[in-house]
């Protein structure tokens, strides 16, 4: 992307303006464009960056990481291949982290840095998700006598009396098959907005016991661990947070949760054509419509931390709004007004309408973080989803 469009592209997102604004107010890029090539360009990523939420770019990983299963789910979940949203309420707030065990500890005691979470957060849900292991064949005559065990979650108070009942506070507990295996999920939003309210954090700690109370055997019942599975299986935390983050412009939804088509230009009436015609051959202009706009992130070097989209098209609208303006080109009562006043001459300095965007909709990231947790965000009005005359 060179730096023309960049620019562009930013100036679209960050500068709501009235196109019928004084020339005082107009934003003048002649300066920049007399300044530094390299200066400009850096200015405009950090101004970028802004639009994001995000103060300085997290460093490029130094070696190939898979992003958590779950994760890369919930994107596709919420997201189509461009990133572009779904359906908003889909998502919990509007940023997801994973984080992962700091410890490995053998004594199932897990331990989550969330530094990374601004105080101003709003703290939605968190969950502790442990890959439970298959049973081992050898333990089948402990399976004969018992079919369920207990698992139970804690709140680490004090970590020299972990194992005293003054040392931790019960979060969460379920009954789980003996035999079963695969991901289970334990609330701990109560931990969390405890970390978050500077409490000492201590960390996690999990319990497993058998229907009697009798503690079971690490052996038998057996969860995947930092230090000896791989990966995809580590101890995971999942919190659900929303920065108050919110868009000026709603994203407007089908009944069916299916996204409102986004066509590339108007549908033109057969009776708005020979006007439409006129218009062009008058100023040189097509009449308001959606135009590309793509944002390759691979171009302006944030390939190395962002997993998916690898870019996404952010359209923009250009074209005249020439009087008399017809449904197609989604005029508000005030724009026809003014194209009414401005086609009369009734007002002195009183210009056409603009051609806006009239819907904007949210795109998702997915990227690692400086600490390498993987992170899911919504923002909102990145994508102009048609154009009217405003």
């Amino acid at each position: 992307m060179d730096l023309r469009k960049m620019l562009g592209f930013i100036f679209l997102f960050v500068i709501i303006q009235d196109c019928t604004s004084r020339p005082t107010d107009i934003v003048d890029t002649t300066d920049l464009e007399l300044e530094d090539p390299e200066l400009v360009r850096s200015q405009a990523l950090k101004r970028l960056l802004e639009v994001f939420g995000i103060e300085e770019p997290p460093h490029p990983l130094q070696h190939v990481k898979q992003p958590p299963q779950y994760m890369v789910d919930l994107y596709n979940t919420v997201a189509d291949e461009d990133g572009v949203t779904k359906d908003p309420d889909l998502l919990e707030g509007n940023t997801v982290r994973s984080f992962f065990d700091k410890i490995h500890s053998d004594h199932m005691h897990f331990l989550f840095n969330l530094s990374t979470v601004a105080r101003n957060e709003k703290i939605l849900t968190a969950e502790l998700h442990l890959f439970k292991l298959k049973p081992r064949p050898s333990e089948q005559a402990y399976f004969k006598r018992h079919h369920f065990c207990q698992i139970s979650v804690y709140l680490v108070l004090d970590k020299n009396k972990i194992q005293l009942p003054q040392g931790r506070k019960l979060l969460s507990s379920k009954l789980v098959p003996i035999h079963s295996s695969g991901w289970e999920v334990f609330s701990i939003t109560q931990a969390v907005r405890a970390w978050n309210d500077e409490s000492a954090n201590h960390g996690i700690l999990v319990t497993v016991r058998n229907l009697g109370g009798a503690q079971v055997d690490p052996n038998i019942i057996r969860f995947a661990s930092g230090r000896d599975h791989h990966e995809s299986k580590q101890p995971m935390l999942v919190l659900f947070t929303d920065d108050g983050r919110r868009g000026i412009v709603s994203v407007n939804n089908q009944p069916d949760g299916q996204m409102v088509p986004l066509p590339n230009g108007p549908f033109v009436p057969a009776s708005n054509r020979t006007r439409i015609s006129r218009s062009v051959e008058d100023d040189g202009q097509l009449p308001c419509q959606r135009h590309p706009l793509y944002v390759d992130f691979e171009e302006i070097g944030w390939s190395g931390w962002i997993i998916s989209p690898r870019g996404y098209n952010a359209y923009h609208c250009k074209g005249s709004c020439p009087f008399p303006l017809g449904q197609n080109m989604r005029p508000t009562n005030h724009a026809t007004v003014q194209s009414i006043i401005n086609a009369l001459k009734l007002t002195k300095g009183v210009s056409s309408p603009c051609c806006v965007p009239d819907k904007l909709f949210s795109i998702n990231l997915l990227y690692f973080d400086d600490d390498e947790n993987v992170v899911l965000k919504q923002y909102d009005d990145m994508v102009a989803g048609s154009c009217g005359c405003h």
